[in-house]
């Protein structure tokens, strides 16, 4: 099966399609009276990327900003939280990790059918292929190190400093997101896969011990981080949906699944000579973490087996939508597709974490 390019898939923008159009006046009315600065006309683009919250770019004569709301139709609960998002950006716009600048948020579903957000458009390289086949080696080593200290850096933040103290839950991270994909699966689930049955049982039995707590961000990964155009360092942060408060060894792994990932054109560098691509291995990585954090990091056999259950839960909801037809990406169903791959991966960890 040839390689996708999601470079050249997924980067930039392409005109609105029928069904994800927006009430450009309606949106207008209500940037005019909500986002400081604003001056129309507008006009919209839509981003290619996303499988989730479908994200506008918003174009005036003066400035460009990017739109993100909920999908249109039934949202399964607690999904989409588009205002979690802003808050969380909101809240860390004052601290060392990079977000951008956060302008409104709309709770009013009746101006463009949905919730959402308007932020400020951060200019930057978006890099999907963690090979990072543009960058020589000294480069693709300085921007991995950008990306683990910012994680580093996020996790270090107090959330009470910053008004996140009621965020979330800060302990039982893992028990709660085994208990809150299980249940979204479910309530999406279109086949019946043993093995995930099997992972539903076994995980709430053998949760790790929490060492440490934070605000953790849930889906970081090399897409959704922009890099500076010219340095080697992480721009901004983007796609917060699923952040809260909880188990920043567990957000941690959820990075170093790349390591162990085959390559597929996307994140996933397992298998390849790091050192001679100047990637860190996977032990040098986990040791600038640790100096960075002070966190301890325990063998990851258990965490990659709970952090591809999660993204199978988070895939079996794309595959519903679309079934459903509510999915926004055109690469929906091809992510759809992930789930059962996802699951058997997932379960071969569980097995080495001790699962018989």
């Amino acid at each position: 099966m040839a390689q996708i390019d999601y470079e050249a898939e997924m980067v930039g923008t392409t005109d609105v399609p029928e069904r994800d159009r927006l009430d450009e006046a309606a949106l207008t009315a209500w940037m005019r009276d909500h986002v400081e600065g604003f001056s129309g006309p507008l006009t919209l683009a839509k981003f290619k990327g996303g499988q989730s919250n479908p994200t506008y770019r918003v174009d005036t004569p003066d400035q460009s900003y990017v739109l993100r709301r909920q999908p249109f139709g039934k949202l399964l609960p607690s999904a989409h939280a588009v205002d979690r998002e802003y808050r969380v950006m909101t809240a860390l716009g004052a601290t060392p990790v990079p977000v951008p600048r956060t302008f409104g948020l709309c709770d009013d579903e009746s101006v463009i059918g949905a919730k959402f957000f308007v932020m400020e458009l951060v200019e930057g390289r978006s890099l999907w292929n963690g090979t990072m086949p543009h960058a020589e080696p000294e480069e693709r080593r300085a921007l991995y190190h950008a990306m683990i200290d910012t994680l580093a850096d996020l996790h270090l933040v107090d959330p009470a400093a910053v008004g996140l103290a009621d965020y979330g839950r800060a302990e039982d991270y893992c028990a709660r997101q085994v208990a809150r994909w299980s249940k979204q699966y479910k309530l999406a689930e279109t086949e019946s896969i043993p093995e995930m049955d099997r992972l539903i049982e076994w995980l709430p039995l053998t949760l790790p011990p929490q060492h440490a707590s934070g605000i953790v961000h849930g889906d970081y990964r090399l897409d959704n981080l922009l890099f500076a155009p010219a340095q080697p360092r992480v721009a901004a942060v983007l796609d917060w949906e699923l952040s809260t408060l909880g188990d920043p060894v567990a957000d941690f792994a959820y990075l170093m699944l790349n390591w162990v990932n085959p390559p597929d054109g996307r994140a996933g560098i397992g298998g390849l000579d790091h050192p001679a691509l100047g990637i860190p291995t996977m032990q040098e990585a986990v040791d600038r973490y640790v100096a960075r954090t002070g966190y301890p990091v325990p063998p990851m056999d258990w965490y990659f087996a709970f952090c591809l259950f999660r993204l199978a839960g988070i895939m079996q909801g794309i595959k519903k939508r679309v079934i459903d037809g509510t999915a926004s990406s055109a690469h929906a169903r091809q992510m759809s597709e992930r789930v059962a791959p996802l699951v058997g991966a997932a379960y071969g960890f569980a097995q080495r974490a001790g699962l018989s």
